[in-house]
């Protein structure tokens, strides 16, 4: 599934979303490390996956941008330009694909300013393999979902609260008329709450949920994250939410009074 926002070549992917995953899906692979680039193509190509591979930050995001793959796995630490820089500036172009970051580190700052910056997922170095491939296939299914918006998205959208509404057909979010760029991530978690009103879900439930696998530990604050930046594309004061509401102690919910 993906949400809107995609231009700048969202036609030509959508173009190869019609037939979800019967179609060959592209990932890029932006890994410094040569034997870490031939365990992932490898592995991926296994499992049906078309490879592309850059070695630098500036390489990689050349391909993003010309390639037009379906999912990036991208490092951190690259030389010529670093990974938050290369998620920074595809999202600057408008592009939604989904990006998940490969990082040795494990300090917690380095993990939020991914997702501040509109990565969808990190995967801690050293990783499992069956580990990459269930994240790979979870984000992928989403934006094979997705279906290219009509010029009447707006008009037909359902409203979900106050001057709040979706498109479920077009995958997009409007207020008052106006459409709200949200990554996929942002849409599949405001789709979720929205869709079972006034349920508090902790957590560890719209990881498993949303996020489609389970999370432990400090892996939580991924959902924390996404909610203020979704806060802050919808809500009008997002110090003062009224859509996206905390219950403290127990989780977040989608507010219908």
């Amino acid at each position: 599934m993906k949400a809107a926002g995609r231009p700048g070549g969202a036609g030509a992917r959508q173009e190869r979303k019609g037939d979800c995953m019967a179609e060959e899906k592209t990932v890029l692979i932006v890994e410094d490390e040569k034997n870490i680039v031939d365990i992932l193509r490898f592995n991926l190509e296994r499992k049906g996956y078309r490879t592309l591979e850059a070695y630098d930050g500036e390489e990689g995001l050349r391909k993003a941008r010309s390639e037009k793959p379906d999912l990036i796995l991208l490092d951190i630490m690259l030389p010529k330009m670093i990974g938050f820089d290369v998620c920074a500036a595809l999202r600057k172009d408008g592009d939604n694909v989904p990006i998940l970051l490969l990082t040795a580190r494990e300090e917690e700052e380095d993990k939020v300013r991914g997702l501040e910056i509109g990565a969808d997922d990190y995967i801690t170095k050293p990783f499992s393999m069956r580990e990459v491939i269930a994240r790979v296939e979870a984000n992928i299914r989403r934006t094979a979902m997705s279906v290219p918006a009509g010029a009447a998205a707006a008009d037909s959208a359902m409203p979900v609260a106050g001057d709040l509404a979706i498109n479920t057909d077009s995958h997009q979010v409007f207020r008052a008329g106006k459409a709200i760029d949200l990554t996929q991530r942002e849409y599949e978690l405001l789709t979720f709450l929205a869709s079972h009103p006034n349920k508090v879900y902790s957590r560890v439930d719209l990881m498993e949920q949303v996020w489609n696998y389970g999370y432990v530990g400090d892996d939580v604050r991924t959902v924390d994250v996404t909610v203020r930046r979704l806060r802050e594309k919808i809500e009008t004061d997002p110090a003062n939410p009224v859509f996206i509401l905390t219950r403290r102690g127990a989780g977040y919910y989608f507010s219908v009074t």
